[in-house]
């Protein structure tokens, strides 16, 4: 889950360049017909991230169909035929950028049997769109989605309201649906929900507000996409520092340069910090910070924070290697070989108890034996069923597993980066579960 597949999300954030500019992950799932397509399609040509060939060939298509205007879902639909060549984790990335931000978006189809593509697309988001269709209101995958979304902990919600002009945009068939959606946000503990009537359709309240909804008055979704305010989304309280690379003196160019390369997972790390090193427990401190440029030369820093990727440096002479952790001495994550979690099953074999898989969590790898399967999570009704002997693919359910190595932990409420891991069948290298680290068992 957020143990492979990171990016350094901002590139020279350090006081002398100036702020860089801010990388939103967001998510959409919605099933075929809600006009999930044709809003990514929407967002994607109003800001201009198509190119000229790639409209031409929509316009092109849409006139072959028979449609007065180029029909957008098309951009979007582009990828079925990869899709059809039977992809199993099935999660296409778009890439698309304002002048205020750069946007990454993870579109998951909707189906019941692809809760796993939707826990892999969200796992990493800032922020996750539920489309619902006006007509419609709230339906079961509407849950569904609202549901993955809160157990992932995605810090924003927006449940977009969509295809407000086959309800003449009346205000009262919004109202009634955000009536319902609230509800169901409450239930969930999410922390921040947008509800925004649109029509992808026609393009409103998608980038532009729409003159055909007077009576709402928030921002168009693309304003709050590039206004919410994801910094404090980040935890940066606890210090972590998962260690991925130990870069040993060697060259000629820097004979002693001694430093622990990785990306920041929580907290701000300064020169000068106490810090403790897990799991040997050895106290140094910070002796500086380094990011590497584009030209290979370490340029010092005054802070790191997430998710910036540096080069750590420690005073003395101290035993660190890969998987080991940075963090504070009176504020050290959990060290146990023991973990109470929630899983996302991937796997097309089911999980039974006393299966063996390989763990990685952060930077960590280790064999992981599954103990207990305490129960599986209905996801329509939040309803949890005991007494079950096995989680299918798409299941999500809580189990107990014990490792072979201790891992350095935070409940995932907590930290999504050191709180999620991911289980891997070391005989086909396939990855069959996401996790969600609730703590130590008991």
């Amino acid at each position: 889950m957020a143990a492979h597949g990171h990016h350094a999300d901002v590139v020279g954030a350090d006081d002398r360049d100036g702020p860089a500019v801010e990388l939103l992950r967001l998510s959409t799932a919605g099933s075929v017909d809600d006009g999930k397509s044709t809003l990514i399609g929407r967002l994607l040509y109003d800001t201009k991230s198509i190119f000229e060939d790639q409209l031409a060939a929509v316009e092109d298509a849409s006139r072959r169909r028979g449609h007065e205007r180029a029909d957008l879902a098309l951009l979007t639909d582009g990828l079925r035929a990869e899709r059809e060549q039977g992809i199993t984790i099935d999660v296409a990335y778009r890439y698309f950028s304002t002048p205020r931000r750069k946007f990454i978006l993870a579109d998951t189809p909707g189906h019941i049997q692809y809760t796993r593509n939707m826990v892999t697309g969200a796992s990493t988001a800032n922020l996750a769109i539920v489309l619902v269709d006006a007509r419609h209101g709230v339906l079961e995958q509407t849950r569904r989605h609202a549901y993955i979304a809160s157990l992932l902990r995605i810090p924003h919600l927006v449940m977009a309201v969509n295809k407000m002009d086959l309800v003449d945009h009346d205000e009262s068939v919004f109202r009634r649906i955000e009536s319902d959606l609230r509800a169901l946000a409450a239930r969930l503990s999410v922390q921040d929900v947008s509800f925004i009537p649109m029509s992808a359709l026609n393009g409103d309240n998608v980038v532009e507000q729409s003159p055909r909804m007077p009576w709402y008055r928030g921002p168009s979704l693309l304003h709050h996409l590039e206004n919410v305010h994801i910094t404090s989304d980040r935890n940066l309280q606890d210090v972590r520092f998962p260690v991925q690379w130990v870069i040993r003196p060697q060259s000629s160019r820097y004979p002693d340069y001694r430093g622990y390369a990785g990306q920041v997972a929580a907290g701000v790390l300064k020169p000068g910090d106490e810090v403790l090193v897990l799991p040997a427990g050895e106290v140094t401190s910070v002796a500086g910070i380094d990011v590497i440029g584009p030209d290979g030369e370490p340029r010092p820093v005054e802070r790191a924070f997430p998710p910036m990727s540096v080069v750590v440096r420690l005073a003395g002479d101290v035993d660190v290697s890969r998987g080991d952790m940075i963090c504070r001495p009176a504020n050290r994550p959990i060290v146990s070989q023991s973990i109470d979690a929630r899983v996302c099953w991937l796997g097309d074999r089911p999980l039974q108890p006393r299966n063996r898989y390989a763990i990685k969590q952060t930077t960590r790898s280790a064999r992981a034996i599954v103990e207990t399967i305490q129960y599986r999570l209905d996801i329509r009704t939040g309803h949890r069923e005991s007494g079950v002997a096995t989680l299918a693919a798409n299941d999500i359910g809580r189990i107990t597993l014990r490792t072979t190595a201790p891992l350095m932990f935070d409940p995932y409420q907590r930290s999504r980066t050191t709180g999620s891991f991911i289980l891997i069948d070391e005989s086909t290298n396939a990855t069959v579960a996401a996790g969600m680290i609730v703590g130590e068992p008991g």
